[in-house]
């Protein structure tokens, strides 16, 4: 068995093409033993006093006050107490006019694309299947804890950049004799707007403990001192088509209740209240009312829920004499 033999010596041409640096770069480069533990026991040391860390600490988010709120598809609670609203709700995005109508405005194309789409049917079906087995007396039996109390009204408004928006709904204005569908979003831009949500009689009487005038006066004079920049809303929510028809029976009771001037801006809405917008809402009891406090540009820098405690009263008065006095100064700055 013969192998053939290696040339000793090669021509400069081929010792010129398996001439590289880059292994000795790449040794030169690459730090010594010593460096490379000095590195991870300065990594893993803390800092010496008086100096601040390299990498600031990750910011600790605070949870939030919804998350152990009853709800009526969740479980069962045997006990529960409301906290205070900390953080700001509501949607990321600013209304806008023709949204959450609940009108399907999707092409035939379109309807026969989703129609064939599997995913769209288990999403369906995932919400048929909340629905069925949402029990029906759920919100009721959550009227024990604090009389439906979701949540407590911050102690003051929300700061405006930080702030969320109340979603555009769609409702007929029977108080107006008008019976054509209108937008919020129309009537509620541009001045400071005191938004009652409610579905019944009993919601309507809690959210009156915020925002009528015989529950709360120093309301009624921050109103009046607006001078018009600042006024009342409500929005029945009433999904039943027989609740509907006897809050129309019953309009002319409601008319003496709000009032001449804000007839055009109580709104009786069927349908677009979403589980999503109740849930960004914190509408999580259907049975209980609820007060938002929006400035001219539909953010909402206040919210109450439930029966009114005296403290809560005064910091809605109060925030809406803030939110006037910051209307005017940004007028200024603008102008």
């Amino acid at each position: 068995m013969s192998f053939a033999c290696r040339p000793r010596f090669s021509c400069l041409r081929c010792q010129s093409r398996a001439f590289s640096s880059s292994y000795r770069l790449q040794a030169e480069q690459r730090p010594s033993p010593a460096a490379q533990a000095a590195a991870k026991t300065a990594a893993t040391s803390p800092p010496p006093p008086g100096k601040s860390p390299t990498t600031p600490p990750p910011k600790t988010i605070p949870p939030s006050p919804l998350a152990d709120v009853p709800r009526a598809d969740g479980e069962r609670v045997e006990s529960f107490t409301p906290k205070p609203l900390l953080r700001p709700i509501g949607m990321p995005n600013p209304p806008r006019p023709g949204e959450n109508t609940g009108v399907d405005l999707r092409t035939l194309k379109q309807r026969r694309d989703d129609f064939v789409n599997y995913e769209k049917h288990l999403e369906k079906r995932e919400e048929l299947k909340k629905k069925l087995l949402r029990p029906y007396f759920r919100d009721w039996g959550n009227l024990s804890f604090h009389k439906g109390k979701t949540f407590i009204a911050p102690p003051r408004p929300f700061k405006r950049e930080l702030s969320l928006f109340f979603p555009n709904l769609r409702g007929a204005t029977p108080l107006a004799g008008d019976r054509g569908p209108r937008d919020t979003t129309p009537a509620l831009r541009g001045r400071v707007s005191v938004v009652s949500v409610f579905s019944g009689a009993w919601a309507e009487r809690q959210a009156g403990s915020f925002a009528a005038a015989e529950s709360n006066p120093e309301l009624e004079r921050a109103l009046e001192r607006g001078g018009g920049r600042a006024r009342r809303a409500w929005v029945n929510v009433e999904e039943n088509a027989l609740k509907r028809a006897l809050v129309r029976l019953f309009a002319g009771a409601a008319r003496r209740r709000v009032g001449e001037p804000d007839r055009d801006r109580y709104f009786l809405v069927a349908r677009g209240v979403t589980d999503d917008i109740r849930e960004r809402l914190g509408l999580l009891n259907r049975s209980v009312g609820y007060v938002y406090l929006l400035d001219a540009d539909c953010r909402i820098r206040w919210a109450g829920s439930g029966p009114s405690e005296d403290h809560e009263r005064r910091g809605l008065a109060n925030a809406v004499l803030h939110l006037l006095e910051e209307e005017e100064s940004l007028k200024k700055a603008s102008g």
